[in-house]
C-alpha cells in the first residue's frame, strides 16, 4: 500500500507546498478557512459508511466511571471534532478506539472489525491503518525526525532503511516542514515542528483514519490555523477520516464537518456544528456563547462573507 500511495503522497505534497507558499498569511488570518469549512461541510452525507462504531462502551478507573454505555458512529471521509468538559472522557475513547484502552464493557468496531474477537496479528493489521498524533507529539527524542518517521515503515511495511528515509522526506514535505528538520532531533525543533513531525510520523503508512488529540494545543495562533488548514489540505487529497479531539473552537468552526459533545459519561451529540451549539445543556450553552465562543462564531462568520 506504502509504495502504490507514492503517486498520491507526491501530488498532495504538492498542494500542501502550494498552500504555504502562496497560502501560509490567509490561513493565518483565516480567508482560506472558511472557504474550506464550506467544503468540508459538502462533503458529509455524500458518504455515510460507519468507519468507528462505539455501542454501548462502559470505562472505569476502580470506582471511577468515565464511560456508561456510550455509543458514537464515526463517517468515512469526514472530520469529526470530539468536545467536553475536563474529565469528560475524550482522550480515554480516543485510546479506547485505538486499542490503548481496554474497556470494561461494550464494544468497538473499526474498519469493520470488532476488535476485542480479534487475534493479535489480525488486531494489529488494523492497527497498522490508523494514523495517531498524540497532544504532546509523543516523537522518541533519540532519533531524529527522518528516523522517528522512518520507524513505522520499517517496522510495520518492512522497508529497508534507505528507502524508509525516503519516503519519510515525502512525508516531511506533505506536512510543509524542509528536508534539513529531518536530521534534526526533537529537541531543536520549535513547537509547530514537533507538532508537523509527529504528524508526518502519524501518516507513514498511508492510515484510513488519523487520530488527533489536542494537535492545536500550545501552538500561536496563526500556527493553529495553518495546521488546521494543513489537515483540510491532506484530508481532501488523502481521503482519511479524521477523529480530532480538540478544546479549540476556531479549530471546530472551520474545518469539523461534525461535532459530537461528550457529557454525562456518553455522547450528549453528535451532529453538525449549527445543531449541536443550539443545544439546552449548560454546558453546551457556556462553551459555545461565552466570549470565546462568541469571538469564534463571529470571525468565522465574517470570514464566510468575506470568502462569498
Amino acid at each position: 500500500m506504502v509504495n502504490n500511495q507514492a503517486g498520491v503522497v507526491d501530488n498532495a505534497a504538492e498542494i500542501v507546498a502550494g498552500h504555504s507558499s502562496s497560502g501560509g498569511s490567509e490561513a493565518g488570518s483565516g480567508g482560506s478557512r472558511a472557504e474550506a469549512r464550506g467544503e468540508t461541510h459538502g462533503r458529509h452525507g455524500k458518504e455515510e459508511e460507519v468507519v468507528i462504531e462505539v455501542r454501548d462502551l462502559t470505562n472505569r478507573f476502580d470506582r471511577q466511571v468515565v464511560h456508561h454505555k456510550l455509543n458514537l458512529d464515526v463517517h468515512r471521509g469526514e472530520i469529526l471534532g470530539v468536545i467536553g468538559g475536563s474529565g469528560s472522557g475524550k482522550s480515554v475513547l480516543l485510546r479506547s478506539i485505538v486499542g490503548l484502552q481496554t474497556p470494561a464493557s461494550g464494544s468497538v468496531r473499526v474498519l469493520g472489525q470488532d476488535f476485542s474477537s480479534l487475534a493479535p496479528e489480525s488486531r494489529s493489521a488494523v492497527e497498522r491503518r490508523f494514523g495517531v498524533l498524540f497532544q504532546a507529539g509523543a516523537l522518541f527524542s533519540s532519533l531524529t525526525v527522518v528516523e522517528n518517521i522512518a520507524l513505522p515503515l520499517i517496522e510495520n511495511a518492512g522497508l529497508d532503511r534507505p528507502e524508509a528515509e525516503h519516503l519519510a522526506e515525502v512525508k516531511l514535505a506533505l506536512v510543509g516542514l524542509p528536508v534539513d528538520a529531518g536530521h534534526k532531533y526533537p529537541a531543536a525543533l520549535s513547537g509547530g515542528m514537533v507538532k508537523r513531525a509527529a504528524l508526518a510520523r502519524a501518516l507513514a503508512l498511508d492510515p484510513d483514519i488519523l487520530f488527533l488529540d489536542e494537535p492545536t494545543a500550545g501552538l500561536d495562533p496563526i500556527g493553529a490555523a495553518e495546521f488546521d488548514q494543513l489537515i483540510l489540505t491532506l484530508r481532501d487529497a488523502l481521503g482519511f477520516t479524521v477523529f480530532l479531539v480538540t478544546h479549540d473552537l476556531d479549530t471546530l468552526y472551520t474545518i469539523c464537518d461534525r461535532v459530537a459533545v461528550l457529557s454525562d459519561k456518553h455522547v450528549l451529540a453528535a451532529d453538525k456544528l449549527e445543531v449541536v451549539e443550539a443545544i439546552e445543556d449548560p454546558w453546551v450553552q457556556a462553551y459555545f456563547n461565552g466570549p470565546r465562543g462568541r469571538a469564534a462564531k463571529n470571525a468565522n462568520r465574517q470570514l464566510t462573507t468575506e470568502a462569498h
